[in-house]
């Protein structure tokens, strides 16, 4: 239990009570002390209370000092403790007295208690700087108090929120208004009126709850007993909100709240009846309940926001924020219905209308989604989905209808969907999703057929090298979880009449900070013409065999791989390279040529006969460590040649700056290269 040093008003009825006592004999004593065992009242008990007053016969006015062990208030939450009162005593002509002194309680800074006690009413006001607590009570209705409040430190009432949310704590913020509090012994305490909070912020031990900012204008009615009630309508306005991973930035806005909660004893919290109004954004209405530790229980909530693209800053930037999509932008209008029993999702259902998703970072994009799509942990129901079109990593696709179908807390696509992909088809089949729950994050699976998709658009689209060919495959299972997307099986393209596979696919974080694939890639029988004509390498003839093992991308930039690329005799392919093509892998590989008596000759040629190529790199902590063939001295042989002029090709530099070979590569590409030969 939180017990802070600030006295509020509540001591102030125990002193009044004191007085009382004291005012009968305080006309002609010259001293009189007295020491109270307990002290009761219907809000606090004093303990260990000792009263010492002064006041000679013929003064006007006398001395009084008030000291406490003890003041407890346990319906508020307040321990306060050696409280100790100082005052001129006074009587106010009328049959009445009064006192203002300096009031202390432990080490606390001292305040200003100033009571008047009249013949038919108690006037008490507590005091320091522009803070004050101003208490009334009226002989003709002893059970009720009025405490008004002016710029009251939040944190005074930590005490107080302590009894109905043991784990908030109160960081900054004033309170003003007024409460009423009807201490009938016959009834439940209660305490209503109204409040205004200004530049409130609170927190939680463990981080998932904060508020900062925060102001408001409220009407709070609250009851205390074994069964605990509160009331709460109004306006909040502006602030930030932290509840988990949702964050709630209302900015200067005037959002409506109506909260109706009972507890009974120490258990948690249940709202019958909750309401939120923050107009053209969000509403929210339904009713909820909280364990005794502050964590949801259960909830049936339903949501409109009549158009998504201020939803994103307001309320949606926690969770897009941790899938790294903070910049998404949305529009178009959404409704959602939310049920949770015993902390897990039993139900819930987005109803999207003429939804358009748009990522800046060109990962992906959807237009005219529309439909709903309906989630269940008993029951089976049936939903669905479509969309107008949109692009992933680039690369668009036409319209689709996913019909979904969930029951037992997983949610399908009931049958293979096709999209039409670049001048080929995409089919998704065994389409399987699972909602995050306490003991494990999102899960995803399905299976991936792509068949004959065009690689000269894929090319183009990912603004790549004139590629010709087609794409196919089969994944036949591909499953999402902890942020990693792992795939079976693997993708077959055919590529310059020759054959690439690509197998290990997996990815971390696909659409979140800094995206990471990695993969196996073999290569077979491509026909290195064409190829090196995409590239305008200059022109070899032959077939290009290899392996790219290990390859990782993050954020789609290689970081390492181990690399082996070689030619292979087929019948009828001759094997010849030309000048250009020697010079553009001399320059890749920093090699020189190497020739043999005829070297003079080498200069008249066009091109060369060569025997085999090979070249290899191993990337790791941007370093590529080199080979060929095989040795050559210091050196490693990337170009054997054969017939006359005999040319070989050896490099040197078995350790090459991987950001140099890109910037090589590059020069290639625009032809920056001049052909040398020595």
């Amino acid at each position: 239990m939180v017990r802070p040093r600030t006295p509020l008003a509540l001591p102030v009825q125990c002193a009044v009570a004191l007085l009382v006592l004291l005012a009968a004999g305080a006309s002609h004593a010259r001293a009189m002390s007295v020491r109270i065992q307990r002290v009761h009242t219907p809000v606090a008990t004093l303990q260990d209370v000792r009263v010492r007053l002064e006041w000679d016969a013929a003064a006007a006015q006398g001395h009084l000092r008030l000291q406490a062990g003890r003041a407890d208030a346990p319906d508020f939450g307040y321990r306060f403790r050696n409280l100790d009162w100082r005052c001129p005593l006074q009587r106010d002509g009328q049959g009445g007295w009064r006192c203002e002194g300096e009031l202390r309680a432990a080490n606390g800074a001292p305040f200003r208690l100033a009571i008047a006690l009249g013949v038919a009413t108690t006037d008490a006001r507590l005091a320091r700087g522009a803070t004050t607590l101003h208490l009334q009570r009226n002989a003709a209705t002893p059970d009720f108090t009025r405490i008004d409040l002016t710029a009251v430190p939040l944190a005074w009432t930590q005490a107080l929120l302590a009894t109905a949310w043991p784990a908030a704590n109160l960081t900054a913020g004033r309170l003003s208004g007024r409460l009423d509090i009807d201490s009938s012994p016959a009834r439940p305490l209660r305490i209503h009126g109204p409040l205004q909070v200004r530049d409130a912020a609170l927190d939680t031990p463990d981080g998932t709850i904060a508020a900062e900012g925060v102001g408001a204008d409220l009407d709070v009615d609250a009851g205390f007993a074994d069964t605990s009630t509160v009331s709460v309508w109004g306006q909040v306005l502006g602030g930030e909100l932290l509840f988990g991973t949702t964050y709630v930035s209302l900015q200067d806005r005037r959002v409506g709240l109506h909260v109706q909660g009972a507890r009974h004893g120490t258990g948690g919290w249940r709202f019958p009846e909750l309401r939120w109004q923050d107009d053209g954004i969000l509403s929210v209405s339904g009713s909820a309940a909280l364990t005794p530790g502050g964590e949801l229980r259960d909830a049936t909530l339903r949501m409109h926001s009549p158009t998504l693209t201020p939803l994103r800053d307001g309320y949606l930037s926690g969770w897009l924020g941790l899938a790294g999509l903070g910049e998404l932008a949305l529009a178009g209008a959404m409704d959602a219905w939310v049920d949770v029993a015993d902390g897990r999702l039993r139900g819930t259902q987005v109803r999207l209308h003429e939804v358009t998703i748009d990522d800046p970072r060109g990962r992906f994009d959807f237009d005219g989604l529309d439909g709903d799509v309906a989630f269940s942990d008993g029951a089976p129901v049936q939903s669905s989905l479509q969309w107008q079109g949109g692009a992933l990593y680039g690369l668009g696709f036409g319209p689709a209808r996913l019909p979904f179908a969930s029951q037992e807390g997983e949610l399908r696509v009931a049958q293979p969907v096709t999209l039409p992909i670049l001048g080929g088809q995409a089919r998704l089949d065994g389409v399987s999703i699972r909602p995050p729950a306490a003991d494990r994050g999102l899960q995803v699976e399905f299976g991936l057929v792509l068949d004959r998709l065009d690689i000269a658009q894929l090319a183009k689209a990912l603004d790549g090298p004139a590629f010709t060919g087609q794409l196919s495959g089969r994944i036949p299972r591909a499953r999402y979880a902890n942020d990693r997307l792992d795939f079976e099986g693997g993708l077959d393209m055919q590529l310059f009449d020759g054959r690439v596979q690509v197998s290990s696919l997996s990815m971390e974080r696909p659409f979140g900070v800094a995206p990471t694939l990695t993969s196996d890639i073999a290569i077979d029988d491509l026909d290195l013409e064409s190829l090196t004509g995409v590239f305008g390498f200059g022109s070899i003839t032959g077939a290009l065999d290899g392996r790219i093992n290990g390859l990782r991308l993050v954020d789609w930039q290689p970081v390492a791989f181990d690399a082996e690329l070689h030619t292979q005799r087929k019948r009828g392919l001759r094997h010849r390279i030309s000048q250009r093509a020697v010079q553009n892998i001399s320059s890749v590989g920093d090699a020189s040529f190497v020739s043999s008596l005829q070297g003079q000759l080498i200069g008249l040629f066009d091109d060369f006969g060569y025997k085999r190529i090979g070249i290899a790199c191993r990337l790791v902590d941007e370093v590529c460590t080199m080979d060929g063939l095989g040795s050559a001295g210091q050196g490693f042989i990337i170009v054997e040649g054969a017939g006359l002029p005999r040319l070989t090709v050896v490099g040197f530099n078995r350790r090459v700056d991987w950001p140099t070979l890109l910037e090589r590569l590059a020069a290639i590409g625009k032809g920056d290269v001049k052909p040398v030969v020595e």
